[in-house]
């Protein structure tokens, strides 16, 4: 017979669920993430919710005269807290009945109900209704997105295998020794393993109008393919009737353009090579594949996004075209975003890193903040003598580097060097 003793408080369960997602070492080797969250559950406990400066000063060590208008260091490491949990929750089985949030837009830390959890208190009991009904009306949404998926991911494969046969059809003997021997490429060499080109893509959603009508497409940072949707709807019931699957999703045509410059690189490893699109790769082909991925940053996905940018210096700001130097507090902003004349040119950034994957295997990103950006990236990792000067940030923990690209009627011109070194963490081995 159940008592209500053997229902903890609030604060019992907050501080049981704090201590069992350190024991499972769910915020990783970041030390600043680590900060943060023991800061954040301090703050809990107390009842008391800080502000952005405090969280700046207490949790971080900044200067009492810190400026958030100038520095992102908050707001960057908040999100990727909340992004950690939310990983986190997404792949464990829903064996707890609770789950800790970073609510958006605050420094706190919430202790809420688990949705789909073995066992749940009596007291949530009153809330399931409202859930069951948004999970009941996602569900059929869920399962034709993933065939639409599917059928998405075979004919981008069929397109580039009927490339690949035109491109080894007109140069069978592409084999740029320089190229492959060079610090990107060099690691993939090394083993058997075949190559998993990755392609960023977008999932878009719709939102109904008050008559029904879908009246816009969104795309949102935080919903990334129809199980992140689905499970804003749980979260949120009150959104179902507005937002729907629309089963769409979108490539950059800078993609395009990256992927014809890259692949005929890959190729020439003579490796077996497969495609796959962000929103679709698998945990496992981490461990079984090198990955090259080829994209915007912003359509790397939660998982590439977590290990790429694990050991790095730059974290993303306010948006993905904001990247910030974490040991400078240097920012630096994409232009590519905004509306410019034909003749006039902006500022993008583009992006190269290689790390090492959980079995030892390599993984490339080559991206950039937008389309110029990523087109560069693109030139530069298919180009040994722009990879040439990127020799003396090879190391065993990965490198990266940051170039600022000049763009002009939205290609890119010309670009220089903003940093290069090693990445600062060896990824844990699975």
């Amino acid at each position: 017979m159940s008592t209500a003793a053997e229902i903890p408080s609030p604060l019992d369960a907050f501080r049981q669920e704090v201590e069992r997602l350190r024991a499972r070492g769910v915020l990783g080797r970041s030390d600043r993430l680590q900060r943060l969250f023991d800061f954040l559950v301090n703050c809990h406990e107390q009842g008391r919710v800080p502000k952005e400066v405090e969280v700046a000063i207490d949790a971080f060590g900044r200067n009492p005269g810190f400026d958030a208008g100038q520095d992102a260091l908050v707001r960057v490491h908040a999100h990727k807290l909340r992004r950690r949990l939310e990983e986190h929750y997404r792949q464990e089985a829903p064996t707890q009945p609770w789950q800790l949030v970073v609510p958006r837009g605050e420094y706190r830390l919430s202790l809420e109900a688990r949705e789909g959890a073995d066992s749940e208190p009596a007291a949530l009991e009153a809330q399931r209704p409202a859930v069951a009904a948004a999970a009941t009306a996602t569900t059929g949404h869920a399962s034709s997105a993933r065939w639409a998926w599917l059928l998405c991911g075979l004919l981008a494969a069929a397109c580039v295998g009927l490339l690949l046969h035109g491109w080894l059809a007109e140069r069978p003997d592409v084999r740029n020794r320089a190229l492959l021997q060079s610090a990107l490429w060099a690691p993939l060499m090394a083993d058997n393993l075949p190559i998993q080109v990755v392609l960023g893509d977008y999932f878009i959603y719709g939102e109904r109008g008050p008559g029904g009508e879908v009246t816009r497409l969104v795309r949102d940072f935080e919903v990334n393919s129809p199980a992140d949707l689905e499970q804003r709807l749980i979260a949120e019931p009150e959104l179902t009737e507005r937002l729907v699957d629309l089963k769409l999703g979108y490539l950059p045509t800078s993609s395009a353009q990256a992927l014809r410059q890259v692949l005929p690189v890959v190729i020439a490893s003579g490796k077996p090579v497969s495609l796959t699109l962000a929103s679709e790769l698998e945990p496992a082909s981490l461990k079984s594949a090198h990955i090259v991925y080829i994209g915007l940053l912003s359509a790397m996905g939660m998982m590439m996004e977590e290990l790429a940018f694990s050991g790095s210096r730059f974290a993303f700001g306010a948006s993905y075209d904001e990247l910030i130097d974490m040991q400078t507090d240097q920012v630096w902003v994409s232009e590519g975003g905004e509306v410019h004349g034909g003749a006039e040119r902006y500022r993008d950034y583009a992006y190269l890193s290689q790390f090492a994957g959980p079995v030892g295997n390599a993984h490339l990103v080559i991206a950039g903040t937008r389309d110029a950006g990523l087109m560069q990236a693109a030139e530069i990792a298919a180009d040994p003598q722009q990879l040439s000067p990127l020799h003396g940030a090879s190391s065993l923990k990965g490198w990266e580097s940051l170039f600022e690209v000049q763009g002009l009627n939205g290609m890119n011109v010309e670009s220089r060097l903003l940093n290069s070194g090693a990445l600062t963490t060896q990824l844990p081995p699975e």
